[in-house]
């Protein structure tokens, strides 16, 4: 607000400037007249005078000045006086005063008879002095003009502050911050524009909470079965690209497939209500049971076929799982119906790294019809076979293998460019691998849910970090010792993960802090990603720490958008700079119109917002051109390149 500032400064000092003027002009006019009027009175004085004389001249011949006229000249404060007729003086009168300015009237009385004047009296203010009483009126007089110009600057300052804060406002809305206008509606004036203002952009606020809210039907009934709320076939389709590459499943885990034999019986026997609720009251408990498990998919895959995917499991918890998920479908009060004893069976198929994900649906059918062949009600795992080697070790072993990977610093951060569309490099986002005793590279896949259940992910993620920093550290050195100014180019760019015990850790949070003050000069080139889901969930809790990190200078943004159907309000809420699509909306976007149709929706809704739209997980030129027709300014995949070791 300079501008609105200067032109607040220069309407006070003019209106102060004229003021004074006025004043000036007041007072001095004031002076001149008073001069004038008592010159002017000395001069009625001095022709009263020379009316006596000619008077007496004319009716008195002897005169008899002598008599009369010393006591009058003595009242004038005469200096001098001489009274002469053709040459003769008539009468001499030397006052007691003496004057260096003196004023001297010279005047012929009668002409014909050669009467002539000569008065000489002092100037009308050498002998005035001011008494206490008028200096007293004086200074009351000068000290109510400062006080009334004091109160009318207060006055017309109060009034041009109204207009700064209507300014101020203004100038938030015109550069998209409206929320922060609306935080602050202050007591501008005109009133009523200010009320004006705050009433647009609560409608304003109200209609973007409205299009948040109309993307999130847009994908309800595109990506959620209208009867139980979770997702649809459709949902598990896309999850399931979104685990696997090229058909092969990019991490081990395990599929459930949960079949409810009888529904259809049920619902003609006791009628749709009692089927309703059977439904809503078993899926809403298996929901509660999968809240403890990360990155877990729960789909309805038909009438009375649910789909259950939880990726980054162990074989033996698989099991527990299973056995969980089938007590709570038995202790489900279920109405009185033939064959109740058999009503839910459950298939599971136990995936590793590199199974094909077409294969894995069989499997986990044929395990379901293995249960149901069994009779009553129960569950099958369709093969037990070899578990991936490196996960096999135990939650002990793996935190030792942590532990030290830590001491030694044998966590190492991989690269993987975005290209924006005009195909240069926007940044690079940053993975982890880490080194184990013989060299051989630890996918992070297989230890961040180790490290999340033993709590190391703030050492692991500000080891990243530090060692990021010192990469832009060399680079800028680099880069500013050996090209010449007229061929630099951009600086290099970096986005880190940081998952949700680093963000709720005060030590994590505070040794952040620091060291973004240390190397403010390169938090500009940092971006922390953070997951939505995480997101959602601890909206308030993460607010302060993301507020922070982007006062500190870095960008913000948030990644996996699109793998939960949930409203995307908090985009401008927690103030992202980007935002990345899952991989699940990107894979095959070229064939699938619904996928599209929520990535235009969401990018219609972020209009005139500085916010970009990035696309994670490309593979084909198809996807590629797709999302740059939609509207993506930029993506990363194996179309591009493949993460490599950021030396």
């Amino acid at each position: 607000m300079k501008f609105t500032r200067m032109l607040t400064t220069k309407l006070t000092s003019f209106w102060l400037m004229s003021l004074a003027a006025v004043a000036f002009v007041f007072i001095l006019s004031a002076v001149m007249s008073f001069v004038q009027l008592t010159y002017k009175f000395q001069q009625q004085k001095v022709a009263g005078l020379e009316t006596m004389l000619v008077e007496h001249y004319q009716h008195r011949p002897d005169w008899e000045l002598e008599a009369w006229l010393p006591p009058m000249l003595l009242a004038y404060n005469a200096v001098d006086f001489r009274l002469s007729r053709n040459g003769e003086v008539l009468l001499a009168y030397q006052g007691n005063l003496s004057t260096q300015n003196a004023v001297i009237y010279d005047h012929v009385l009668e002409p014909k008879s050669g009467l002539h004047m000569l008065l000489t009296l002092p100037q009308p203010f050498e002998h005035f002095t001011f008494s206490w009483y008028e200096t007293f009126i004086l200074l009351i007089g000068i000290f109510a003009v400062i006080a009334l110009v004091r109160f009318g600057y207060l006055w017309f300052s109060q009034q041009l502050d109204g207009i700064e804060e209507l300014a101020l406002r203004s100038r938030l809305i015109l550069q998209g911050k409206h929320e922060e206008a609306l935080a602050t509606p202050g007591k501008g004036k005109p009133r009523l524009i200010n009320r004006a203002l705050t009433k647009l952009l609560e409608e304003l606020q109200d209609a973007q909470k409205e299009r948040g809210r109309f993307d999130k039907f847009i994908r309800s009934n595109t990506f959620l079965d209208a009867e139980t709320h979770i997702g649809n076939r459709l949902f598990l389709t896309n999850r399931l690209d979104a685990l696997s590459h090229n058909q092969s499943m990019l991490a081990h885990g395990v599929i459930y497939l949960l079949e409810m034999d009888d529904l259809d019986l049920l619902q003609q026997s006791q009628g749709e209500t009692a089927a309703r609720e059977l439904l809503n009251s078993t899926v809403s408990a298996i929901s509660l049971l999968l809240q403890s498990q990360a990155n877990s998919i729960f789909a309805r895959r038909s009438h009375n076929q649910f789909a259950i995917v939880v990726p980054q499991i162990s074989l033996i918890e698989a099991d527990q799982l299973a056995s969980k998920l089938l007590k709570i479908c038995l202790s489900q009060p279920l109405p009185e119906v033939d064959n109740r004893d058999n009503f839910f069976h459950l298939g599971c198929a136990y995936f590793t790294a590199g199974d094909n994900a077409t294969q894995l649906i069989e499997e986990a059918d044929m395990a379901l019809r293995a249960a149901q062949l069994q009779g009553n009600s129960n569950w099958f795992m369709y093969d037990k076979g070899a578990i991936d080697e490196e996960f096999a070790k135990g939650s002990v072993r793996w935190r030792s293998f942590l532990e030290n990977a830590l001491v030694q610093k044998r966590f190492y951060p991989f690269s993987q460019p975005i290209i924006d569309s005009d195909g240069n490099e926007h940044h690079k986002e940053i993975s982890t691998r880490a080194r184990d005793n013989q060299g051989a590279l630890i996918r992070a896949t297989l230890f961040i849910p180790m490290a999340n259940k033993c709590g190391l992910m703030p050492q692991i993620e500000r080891q990243i970090i530090e060692r990021v920093l010192l990469l832009l550290s060399n680079e800028t050195s680099v880069e500013g010792a050996n090209l010449p100014t007229n061929k630099k180019s951009a600086p290099q760019r970096y986005s880190i993960n940081l998952s949700l015990d680093s963000l709720m850790s005060r030590a994590f949070s505070q040794w952040l802090k620091t060291t973004l003050l240390e190397y403010r000069h390169l938090t500009s080139r940092l971006i922390f990603e953070v997951s939505e889901d995480i997101v959602i969930q601890h909206q308030q809790k993460l607010l302060p720490k993301l507020d922070m990190i982007r006062k500190m200078g870095a960008r913000l943004c948030v990644d996996h958008v699109g793998e939960q159907v949930v409203g995307t309000y908090y985009i401008r809420e927690c103030h992202f700079d980007l935002i990345k699509l899952h991989r699940s909306i990107v894979r095959h976007i070229h064939m699938r119109p619904e996928n599209q149709l929520f990535i235009r929706s969401l990018i219609g809704g972020l209009y005139r917002t500085e916010v970009q739209v990035c696309a994670e997980g490309v593979e084909v030129f198809e996807e590629w051109q797709t999302l740059q027709i939609l509207g993506v300014s930029a993506a990363q995949g194996m179309y591009f390149s493949e993460p490599i070791e950021a030396k």
